[in-house]
């Protein structure tokens, strides 16, 4: 089971990738279909262990791109950053998924999600952290056991200390910020927003699953989480603890009450990027489309939470559109205006 991009080896073309394949992901697929409740969805990178030296002497020229290396508990932890166009203060965090590679952020490639190209022309700085692989974007309670991890995930204490606090000396504001995030990272990015109101303005969750409390939804990812990287579950959150319910959006709704927020899915049926040309591409198509299914069941019931509680929200279901990267770009275009407006920021 592979959520969120998968890694392509050297040397292959880069085509748009597609979150989630193999026998693991139908095995996800049968579980939650078969106890017919939202499913929860995961997906980011992990370290990058070699890279450029601790930050930079001085900011770039606006709009100019950087890769940092930003000092955290866990290590430096490379970031890649594509300053604000006019030299401004506001910024939007970009999380990425499950199995994503740690030499960049699949947010900053032209091939997928290609943020600098939707916010080419905006006072806004791209925050796009690389690194993370399975972490929800946590702080966990203790470093994963099934594969030797050497230390402890705390990517919450990264995200909302520790690389906000570097960033200013930049002159990035660490309140008027966004964050947005795509399978795992949307729900992530709907959680760490919830509870650092003072830090985030707006969340955007992109094909999220919103659900992880769900039944049979931790053993669900437990498996997705030894397929991507071998991470072991039970490191992150003791089950249903108080730390497992923190990062469940479903259950913290009410504390994003008053925040704006964008919630998008397509439903799974191949839309105009699926194009499938060969054997490979209809197996990772159909995983592509059974997982997108899977987003739009979560993404629909949060949609009924959130208004059993009267919190108003931009819901965005797509006609149709798969588990992949060209539709997660699209998402963003639809939330940039959204995102701008929470910021101050005028558009262009």
């Amino acid at each position: 089971m592979r959520f969120g991009r998968s890694a392509v080896p050297a040397g292959v073309s880069s085509r748009p990738r597609r979150a989630n394949r193999g026998w693991r992901t139908r095995l996800l697929i049968a579980t939650a279909a078969a106890l017919a409740v939202p499913t929860a969805a995961l997906a980011t990178p992990s370290i990058a262990s070699a890279a450029p030296a601790f930050g930079i002497a001085k900011r770039m020229n606006p709009g100019g791109f950087d890769e940092l290396m930003v000092p955290s508990s866990m290590g430096p932890i490379k970031v890649q950053v594509r300053w604000a166009t006019n030299g401004g203060g506001s910024a939007v965090y970009l999380l990425d998924g499950m199995r994503a590679r740690d030499d960049h952020s699949a947010w900053n490639n032209p091939d997928e999600g290609n943020a600098p190209g939707v916010f080419a022309n905006d006072d806004v700085t791209l925050v796009m952290p690389v690194g993370g692989q399975s972490s929800f974007y946590a702080d966990w309670v203790s470093p994963s056991n099934t594969n030797g991890q050497k230390y402890t995930y705390k990517w919450e204490t990264f995200l909302t200390k520790e690389l906000p606090d570097f960033l200013a000396g930049y002159g990035v504001d660490r309140t008027n910020t966004a964050i947005a995030g795509l399978s795992m990272g949307g729900s992530a990015a709907l959680m760490l927003a919830a509870f650092h109101r003072d830090q985030f303005k707006q969340a955007t969750s992109m094909s999220g699953y919103l659900n992880l409390s769900a039944p049979g939804m931790r053993e669900a990812i437990r498996i997705a989480m030894l397929d991507a990287g071998r991470y072991n579950v039970d490191a992150m959150a003791a089950p249903w603890s108080p730390a497992w319910l923190r990062m469940d959006p479903f259950v913290f709704a009410p504390q994003l009450k008053g925040l704006p927020l964008f919630i998008s899915s397509g439903n799974g049926i191949p839309g105009p990027f699926d194009h499938p040309a060969s054997a490979g591409d209809v197996f990772n198509t159909g995983n592509a489309m059974a997982l997108e299914a899977l987003a739009m069941v979560n993404t629909r019931a949060f949609q009924a939470r959130l208004g059993q509680l009267k919190i108003p929200a931009n819901f965005d279901f797509e006609g149709a559109g798969t588990h992949s990267w060209p539709y997660w770009h699209d998402e963003l275009t639809k939330a940039r205006p959204g995102i701008l407006q929470a910021l101050g920021v005028a558009g262009a």
